[in-house]
């Protein structure tokens, strides 16, 4: 279990942020299962890449409080990000 929970918090907070960043932004937001969605993709992404550069914890069963905050950061900032990302598409292909 302790190699799977940072996933865990990064998907969750990946959901939340993507939430949170179809509330503030509105003309993107896909709405709140699609937003969770995308978050929970976003989540993981941004938890692996930034667990790539030594930012975030990566599985290697060491949870401490610092670890847990990096996942919780990495999570729900990739998951706001892919959701905006998403959401811009969405937005430019349906002007088309």
């Amino acid at each position: 279990m302790g190699s799977a929970l940072p996933l865990i918090i990064q998907l969750i907070s990946g959901a939340v942020g993507g939430n949170v960043a179809g509330s503030l932004m509105k003309k993107l937001s896909l709405g709140t299962l699609w937003n969770s969605v995308a978050g929970i993709i976003g989540g993981g992404l941004g938890g692996q890449v930034l667990g790539m550069l030594g930012m975030a914890a990566t599985g290697d069963g060491s949870m401490d409080l610092a670890s847990i905050l990096g996942s919780v950061a990495s999570g729900g900032v990739g998951g706001g990000i892919v959701m905006a990302i998403i959401g811009a598409i969405k937005n430019a292909m349906g002007k088309s």
